[in-house]
C-alpha cells in the first residue's frame, strides 16, 4: 500500500502539502543515517515556538539582526527603487518587515511560507498598521518555484530573506535557493539577506541549547507533529534534544537521541531505532564574509552592500541580480 492510500485507509485527510510532507519523512526516516527537513518545524506551534526562541537572553541572531535593520534602515531603503513589491521568502512574524516598510515605500507586501494559517494571522495584523498597503499572501514552500501574484507583475521586485535562514541549506541547497529566488523576483531584482556569522563556538553553543528548554520542545515539535497529520506514535520521552558545533563544516547541528531501543509506526511503515541513535533535524551554517560573497556571485547575485553590527556577530547584505 503507498502512503497516498495508507493514509486514506487510516482516516488521515491528504491534500498535496500533507502528502509531500509523508513522503519526505517517510523516506528521510529509512535513511541512515536518519533525518527530517527542518522546514517542517514551522507548523502554527512550532512558529510560536520560535518566535519565543527569538527573544531569549542565550539566542542573539533576531536582536543583532533587528538592531543592524534599525540602525541601517536609510542606507538600505536607498537601494530599493518606491513603488517595489516586497517579497518575503519564509515569512513569519512581522517585527523585521515592519522596520523595511517604516522606511522603504513599497507598492506591495508579498509574505510566502508554508504555514498559511499562521502566515495569514501575521497579514492581518500587519494591515491594520500600514492601512495603504496592498498584502499578497502566498502560501508556498519558498524553497521551490511558485508563481507571484498577479497583481505584482509590474513592479520591481525586491527579496527579503531575514532570520540566516539560509544557513539551515546545505551550501549547495543555499546556492539552489538563491539561483531560484533570483528567477522568482525576475531581472534586475534586488535582495535584502541575514546571514549569520563565525564566531566563539561558546556562543553558538549557548544560543541553541537554552537554559529554559524553549529549543528543545521547537525540535521535539516536528515528532509532535508527525503523530498528529500522519498518525505517528512517537514517544516524546523516549527522545532528546541535542546540539552541537561541527568545526570542520562551520555548523551547529540540531538532532533528536533515541533514549533507548524502540520501534516508531507511521502509515503503516516501521522505524526502528537503537540506543542514541540520532535524528538529525536541522543545521545552520556560519558563513564568513568572504564565504557568503562567493556563494552569492555562484548563484547570480552580486554583493551591492554589507552592514554588521559593532561585534561581527551577524550581517545584512544587499543583492542584485547579476545580468
Amino acid at each position: 500500500m503507498n502512503v497516498h492510500a495508507a493514509a486514506l485507509a487510516k482516516g488521515y485527510p491528504f491534500d498535496e502539502a500533507t502528502s509531500a510532507f509523508a513522503g519526505d519523512v517517510i523516506g528521510d526516516l529509512g535513511r541512515h543515517p536518519k533525518r527530517l527537513s527542518p522546514k517542517y518545524f514551522y507548523d502554527a506551534a512550532g512558529s510560536e515556538l520560535f518566535e519565543q526562541i527569538t527573544v531569549l537572553p542565550e539566542y542573539y541572531p533576531t536582536r543583532t539582526e533587528l538592531g543592524i535593520l534599525r540602525d541601517r534602515g536609510r542606507e538600505i531603503a536607498a537601494l530599493i527603487p518606491d513603488g517595489a513589491a516586497l517579497v518575503e521568502f519564509g515569512a513569519g512574524a512581522t517585527t523585521k518587515v515592519r522596520l523595511l516598510l517604516e522606511h522603504c515605500e513599497f507598492g506591495a507586501y508579498v509574505p510566502v511560507d508554508i504555514s498559511g494559517d499562521f502566515l495569514n494571522a501575521q497579514a492581518d495584523g500587519l494591515r491594520k498598521d500600514f492601512c495603504d498597503l496592498d498584502i499578497h499572501p502566498v502560501a508556498a514552500d519558498f524553497t521551490t518555484p511558485f508563481a507571484l501574484p498577479e497583481a505584482v507583475a509590474g513592479l520591481p521586485k525586491v527579496g527579503f530573506f531575514p532570520g540566516s535562514t539560509l544557513g539551515n541549506f546545505e551550501p549547495h541547497e543555499a546556492a539552489a535557493f538563491l539561483r531560484s529566488a533570483r528567477k522568482i523576483l525576475g531581472r534586475r531584482a534586488q535582495m535584502i539577506i541575514g546571514v549569520d556569522l563565525e564566531k566563539d563556538e561558546r556562543v553558538l553553543y549557548d544560543a541553541y541549547n537554552d537554559a529554559a528548554g524553549v529549543t528543545a520542545r521547537f525540535n521535539l515539535n516536528v515528532l509532535v507533529r508527525i503523530n498528529r497529520e500522519l498518525g505517528g506514535n512517537f514517544d516524546l520521552s523516549a527522545f532528546t534534544h541535542r546540539s552541537i558545533y561541527n568545526r570542520d563544516h562551520h555548523r551547529i547541528e540540531m538532532h533528536l537521541i533515541s533514549r533507548k531501543a524502540q520501534t516508531v509506526r507511521i502509515l503503516g511503515n516501521s522505524f526502528a531505532f537503537r540506543p542514541g541513535e540520532s535524528i538529525h533535524t536541522e543545521n545552520s551554517y556560519k558563513y564568513s564574509l568572504e564565504r557568503f560573497t562567493a556563494l552569492a556571485r555562484g548563484a547570480g547575485w552580486t554583493v551591492r552592500d554589507t552592514w554588521t553590527d559593532a561585534a561581527r556577530m551577524f550581517s545584512v547584505h544587499a543583492l542584485a541580480a547579476s545580468d
